[in-house]
């Protein structure tokens, strides 16, 4: 060691960690863009993009309106629409699984007529296999030449007539192009897998890739449209569950509004495809805004993130009796459905999450997950709970991973405990929690764990449960006469 003569400082570690940030509402939503707008389309397949700004996801998938009966062809485009334009909520992560390789269809040498030099093409259209004839098919004309191609507010391709070339600026073209086609994508599409030459993962699988590629924890698992088919909503579950191997998130499902098309069929449709766990949400049925259709989940999810946003941050309160962005609800054909407390009480009862006009507008209903009323323990059985316990446990597991491998030790210990308990603390002050605490308890660490390098700590933790039940007890007192007598 160097002579040492002087003062000198040296540092030890702060006893005190202060908790790392879990997004508590993050949706992570799988479905369909029109990526025909990308610069890339074929780079916009499985691969999730996160997005703070409407134009950022617009840019990065594209978009396509609701067409003239309220239906969005491409689900990521329902949902961009609700989140940011309805909901204004951000971030969220879009992971569209439609391939333009396989999910296509064609048109040959269609005639297109041709107005004021533009000739319109379906949504969908791919720019880079837009071929463009003369109106007897005898003249190819060139691009950049002869035309450039655009992209209509409607996610359409607009042929644009260049002066000065062949293309003629009125009558027809012929026009041949391959266009994308979402009805192609199915349930194995959302479920995905991994590539076993490539290792790639497609579909749900790539719920593990985001907080890698992010440093997000997934809050919520979406895929509007195609959650209604149970396999899917199963692993959505399986998902969610289980996120890199560490954190969990709740899913989103929709009851099918096209089969059950009765309030009272949707506890049926709930239990017969075993949608029961307690990190589920079920929704029935569909809503409208204006024109356009979107799914309860899609809505719901909004609902979720202005709610938590309103309190800093935090999930402790139910979601239920939060507006809507609605006018009304729907089935899927659009016929709207009219419930009232009792038929929405009901569907609250069988831990279906509905929407209903009352006091205060359309609003979101209910607080139970889709595991009640089998499962009745507050933990499972109410959303805002569940999800208080979620992120609990999510922002415990990213403020102490810079902890492993540090020696076992009381100070170790005790830095774990006197973090988590001042954290906790400040949570109840506030009113997010009732109460918690973090103990070491000596019967949950064995010696041979402690010698193994295990270490476990008790935490107890109470988020209010919603009041979903306020009784005035009204009684006509008759001693209140003896006023008539002065």
């Amino acid at each position: 060691m160097a002579y040492r003569h002087g003062v000198f400082v040296s540092e030890v570690p702060t006893s005190i960690v202060p908790p790392v940030q879990s997004e508590a509402s993050l949706p992570v939503v799988f479905g369909t863009a029109p990526i025909n707008m990308a610069e890339d389309p074929s780079a916009m397949v499985n691969r999730p993009v996160l997005a703070f700004t409407y134009a950022e996801a617009v840019e990065a998938l594209g978009f396509a309106p609701a067409d003239s009966n309220g239906d969005f062809a491409f689900t990521l485009s329902e949902f961009m629409r609700s989140q940011f334009a309805l909901f204004a909520a951000a971030p969220v992560v879009l992971v569209n699984v439609l391939d333009p390789s396989t999910h296509k269809g064609s048109e040959a040498d269609q005639s297109i007529p041709v107005v004021d030099g533009r000739a319109t093409l379906r949504v969908g259209a791919l720019k880079a296999s837009v071929v463009v004839k003369s109106s007897d098919g005898s003249t190819e004309y060139t691009e950049g030449d002869d035309y450039e191609l655009t992209f209509s507010a409607e996610g359409g391709v607009i042929v644009n007539a260049i002066d000065g070339g062949q293309m003629p600026t009125s009558g027809n073209v012929q026009v041949s192009y391959d266009y994308l086609d979402p009805s192609l994508v199915d349930a194995n599409d959302i479920i995905g897998g991994i590539d076993p030459n490539t290792g790639k993962a497609t579909g749900l699988e790539l719920l593990n890739e985001v907080f890698p590629r992010f440093r997000m924890v997934p809050a919520q698992v979406l895929a509007p449209g195609f959650s209604k088919d149970p396999t899917v909503a199963a692993v959505m579950n399986a998902k969610a569950l289980n996120i890199n191997a560490h954190f969990r998130a709740i899913s989103l499902v929709d009851i099918p509004t096209d089969e059950d098309t009765k309030y009272s069929d949707a506890p049926a449709w709930k239990n017969d495809n075993n949608i029961v766990d307690p990190q589920q949400v079920v929704c029935w049925p569909m809503v409208k805004f204006g024109d356009e259709k979107h799914h309860l989940s899609t809505q719901l999810a909004g609902v979720i993130c202005r709610t938590d946003a309103a309190h800093d941050g935090v999930p402790y309160k139910s979601p239920s009796n939060e507006n809507l962005q609605a006018q009304g609800t729907i089935l899927e054909d659009g016929t709207e459905i009219f419930l009232g407390p009792d038929s929405a009480g009901y569907l609250n009862g069988e831990g279906i999450v509905t929407g209903f006009n009352f006091i205060g507008g359309w609003m979101a209903w209910g607080n139970r997950t889709a595991a009640y009323p089998g499962n009745s323990d507050p933990k499972d059985a109410f959303i805002p709970v569940r999800r208080m316990m979620n992120w609990i446990g999510n922002t415990l597991i990213l403020t102490f991973w810079q902890k492993v491998d540090n020696p076992t030790d009381r100070r170790q210990i005790d830095t774990v405990i006197d973090s988590s308990n001042l954290w906790l603390n400040g949570l109840a002050s506030r009113g997010y929690l009732l109460g918690g605490r973090v103990e070491f308890l000596e019967e949950e660490n064995p010696i041979t764990d402690l010698m193994d390098g295990i270490s476990r700590f008790h935490v107890y933790a109470t988020p209010p449960s919603p009041n979903r039940e306020i009784d005035f007890i009204l009684e006509y007192d008759p001693s209140y006469l003896a006023g008539l007598f002065g």
